[in-house]
C-alpha cells in the first residue's frame, strides 16, 4: 500500500456499489504543509470515488486524488473478478481526474464540456501542486445523456450545470440511486462558478423532480455514505444554501455569522451534517459571490 492511501476506506454503500473514501482525518496532510488543492480541498473535506460492479464489469466514477488512489481502486475491483472497466468523469476538477493515467487503457467517458475544460486548463493542472502530469484525456464524449450497461445494470449519465458547468451525474433508474459528483455536497456546496449560481439553483430544482431514493455525493460524511447515502433533502439543503447565500450578498455587504447558524434549519432536520472545515468554505463562497 502506498503511504498516500494509508487512510483510504472502502465501503459497499449498496450491493455492487463501492465507495472509495479518503480524508477528514484530523491533523493529517498527504502532500505538504504548504497550501495545495489536495490537502486543503479534497482530503481536508473528505472525498469519495465510486465503482459500480456487476458480472465481471465495472464503471468507475472518477479516478480520485492521486495515481496511488486510482491504483488501489483498480486493484480492488480486479480482486472482485472484474476484467472489463470503463470510467466516467463527473467533471474536470483535479480531485476527480488525478488518477486517469491508471485507466489509460480503458474507455474514459466524459461530457464534451469536460474535455474542453481539461484542454483549456491543462497547463494549470500540470502546474498547481500537486501537479497532474501526464493528464490522460477522456476518449468517449457525449453532450447531454448517455445510457450504458454495467453487466445487467442499466446506468444513465446526465448533464447538470451545478457547481461546474460540466457536471455529470450517474443515475441508476432501476434502484433510484444517484451518484452526484460535486453537484451535491455535505455540509454545503463549494461555489466554484459564482457567476452561474442562479443556473445552479434552477438545475437543483430540476434534479429534485427525479424519483431519487438515495444520493451518494463525492464530498460528504463517510458514515452516511457507508450507510447508503443521503435522502432527497440533501438537494433541498444545497438549494436553500445557495438561495440564502445569494440573498445575503444582495442585501448586505457580505458579512455573516457562522455557517452553523446560517444552515441551522437544515442541520436540525438532519438533511446535512456539520463539519467545521466548511466554515472556511462558507467564507470563500460569500467572497466569491460578492465579487461576482
Amino acid at each position: 500500500m502506498s503511504e498516500l492511501t494509508a487512510t483510504l476506506r472502502i465501503f459497499e454503500a449498496h450491493p455492487g456499489i463501492f465507495a472509495y473514501y479518503d480524508g477528514r482525518v484530523a491533523g493529517k496532510r498527504l502532500h505538504s504543509a504548504a497550501a495545495n488543492w489536495l490537502d486543503d480541498g479534497a482530503y481536508g473535506l473528505g472525498i469519495a470515488s465510486y465503482a459500480i460492479v456487476d458480472s465481471g464489469t465495472a464503471l468507475i466514477y472518477d479516478t480520485h486524488i492521486s495515481v496511488p488512489h486510482a491504483q488501489a481502486i483498480r486493484a480492488h475491483i480486479e480482486g472482485l473478478g472484474v476484467s472489463s472497466i470503463r470510467v466516467a468523469l463527473s467533471h474536470w476538477h483535479s480531485d476527480h481526474i488525478a488518477g486517469n493515467e491508471v485507466f489509460a487503457d480503458c474507455e474514459i467517458i466524459a461530457l464534451k464540456l469536460t474535455a474542453e475544460a481539461l484542454l483549456a486548463n491543462r497547463e494549470e493542472i500540470a502546474r498547481r501542486p500537486p501537479p497532474i502530469e501526464p493528464l490522460v484525456m477522456p476518449n468517449r464524449l457525449f453532450e447531454d445523456q448517455l445510457e450504458l450497461y454495467v453487466g445487467s445494470r442499466r446506468v444513465e449519465l446526465h448533464h447538470f450545470d451545478i457547481h461546474s458547468a460540466d457536471g455529470n451525474v450517474v443515475w441508476l433508474p432501476d434502484t433510484s440511486i444517484l451518484l452526484a459528483g460535486d453537484t451535491l455536497e455535505d455540509t454545503v456546496t463549494y461555489v466554484s462558478e459564482a457567476q452561474h449560481v442562479a443556473t445552479h439553483i434552477r438545475e437543483l430544482a430540476r434534479m429534485r423532480t427525479w424519483p431519487i431514493h438515495s444520493i451518494l455525493p463525492s464530498h460528504g460524511d463517510p458514515a452516511r455514505i457507508a450507510a447508503g447515502g443521503y435522502g432527497v433533502n440533501l438537494i433541498e439543503a444545497n438549494r436553500n444554501y445557495l438561495e440564502r447565500l445569494t440573498e445575503l450578498v444582495k442585501t448586505t455587504e457580505g458579512s455573516a455569522g457562522s455557517l452553523a447558524d446560517f444552515i441551522a434549519t437544515d442541520l436540525s432536520s438532519g438533511a446535512i451534517s456539520y463539519f467545521e472545515p466548511y466554515e472556511a468554505v462558507h467564507r470563500k463562497n460569500i467572497a466569491a459571490l460578492a465579487a461576482a
